[in-house]
């Protein structure tokens, strides 16, 4: 089962008492608040999957703590319970967004069903929203392929820094596969069971970065019909992966630099701030430091998160792993497309690992995709590489050339060396006269 966050409201001493023993002993993480006031406090600072509250209370409604929990978070599913059932109360509670309406006394079974089913709703609601979250890209997969020194070494980097909260700069090539080690480094640390959120900061305009990351109260601006948590509070106890972090607008940097050193975010429109517990890795396909001497990063910034750092070597440094990549991609791929290639001909194979990708892996993947659809169905040949195909083909006319200049320059070379005494130097050649002078004529 995966664990939730869930905060039972309720000015029942021996009702908040039996739940949330009751809870706790199925696995889940519970707060109890006595009151409306001491619920709003908790809420502000912390991100519950399930909020159980009592609709009558002292201070504050529970109709008037729902409103004002779902405006701070919009997603979180609110139960309300009474001892004292009505329509209208119930119908109320319904339209402002309550999940359902319960009736004490609440049977722990009935309770703990309940709560199974609101809970794989919400994870499920929270993969939805990481899928939105990473701006079109697609999921990484499940594992890292390759053997090769510098994958070995960045596989103990991973499982030196996952165990930690530190902050973690990923630098490598477009396609090396940033976000893969990232989604890592979140799959082995003890946030593994909480969101992982990857953000391209490329893609987020600069007037719109801050209502993404921090969110937004209902009313704070024209349009603002109802509360938004923003990436931070989506991805509290999480890992946030703010990919590009160079491209990051210069206005949002010293906001976000705050947050990390705080622990806090102040919504759009709030006066109060709410804490969260949010491991940040930032991935960039460029030179960070030398971002940060053109001043494209501020120098704050970069040292904040420069903890602890790992090199991605592109794909070109790394041939040979590239079969184990194909046998990977080619299983996937029948797997998708209910096929069973068995893999490459050697020809194919070998135009793969003479071939430079300036894409790296994802470039791998893509051409391997393309192959793979117009491909037979017991191998791919080169044929099924039309690009790579007519690379080889070209490649003995240049390897003539390169011979050819080779030998340019050594008659010439030679003639030089003998103060042009052309006999000397085709005698040192160990060619004869007229081929020398043939050669002289040609060149």
């Amino acid at each position: 089962m995966q664990t939730a966050n869930v905060l039972i409201v309720d000015d029942d001493d021996e009702f908040r008492a039996t739940f949330q023993e009751a809870l706790q002993s199925s696995g889940y993480h519970v707060e109890t608040a006595k009151n409306g006031a001491n619920a709003l406090e908790l809420a502000r600072t912390q991100v519950f999957d399930v909020v159980l509250c009592d609709v009558v209370m002292p201070d504050i409604g529970g109709l008037e703590l729902l409103r004002k929990i779902k405006e701070l978070d919009p997603a979180v599913d609110v139960v309300m319970i009474t001892g004292k059932p009505d329509v209208t109360t119930a119908v109320e509670a319904l339209k402002q967004g309550a999940y359902d309406y319960l009736q004490k006394p609440l049977l722990l079974d009935d309770l703990r069903n309940l709560m199974i089913h609101l809970v794989e709703r919400r994870f499920l609601r929270r993969e939805v929203e990481t899928m939105r979250a990473r701006l079109g890209e697609r999921v990484p997969m499940p594992e890292l392929v390759g053997t090769a020194l510098a994958m070995q070494r960045v596989k103990e980097l991973i499982d030196r820094i996952a165990p930690t909260d530190s902050p973690v700069i990923i630098e490598g090539e477009s396609g090396t596969g940033k976000e893969l080690v990232a989604a890592a480094i979140h799959r082995r640390s003890p946030r593994h069971d909480r969101p992982f959120i990857a953000v391209n900061c490329s893609a987020i305009p600069g007037e719109l970065a801050e209502e993404e990351f921090f969110g937004h109260m209902r009313g704070a601006f024209s349009g603002a019909v109802a509360g938004a948590p923003g990436l931070f509070r989506a991805c509290d106890k999480g890992t946030l992966l703010l990919d590009e972090i160079t491209d990051l607008s210069l206005a949002m940097q010293p906001k976000l630099l705050r947050v990390l050193e705080s622990g806090e975010v102040r919504p759009i429109g709030s006066t109060t701030s709410v804490v969260v517990n949010v491991r940040v890795i930032a991935a960039t396909n460029r030179d960070i430091e030398r971002a940060v001497r053109d001043g494209q990063l501020r120098e704050d910034l970069f040292h904040r998160l420069n903890v602890a750092r790992i090199q991605l070597a592109p794909l070109r440094d790394r041939v040979e792993d590239i079969p184990a990549l194909v046998a990977h991609f080619i299983h996937q791929l029948n797997a998708r497309f209910n096929r069973s290639v068995r893999g490459l001909t050697a020809e194919a194979m070998a135009a793969l690992m003479n071939y430079r990708f300036p894409g790296n892996v994802r470039e791998l993947a893509n051409r391997l995709e393309a192959a793979y659809i117009v491909g037979g169905d017991e191998e791919l040949s080169l044929v099924d590489f039309p690009t790579l195909a007519s690379q080889q083909r070209d490649a003995p006319q240049a390897e003539v050339q390169r011979l050819a200049e080779m030998e340019r320059k050594a008659i010439l070379d030679a003639v030089h060396m003998y103060d042009g005494d052309k006999a000397k130097a085709a005698q040192a050649l160990g060619i004869s006269l007229a081929t020398l002078y043939r050669r002289l004529k040609q060149y």
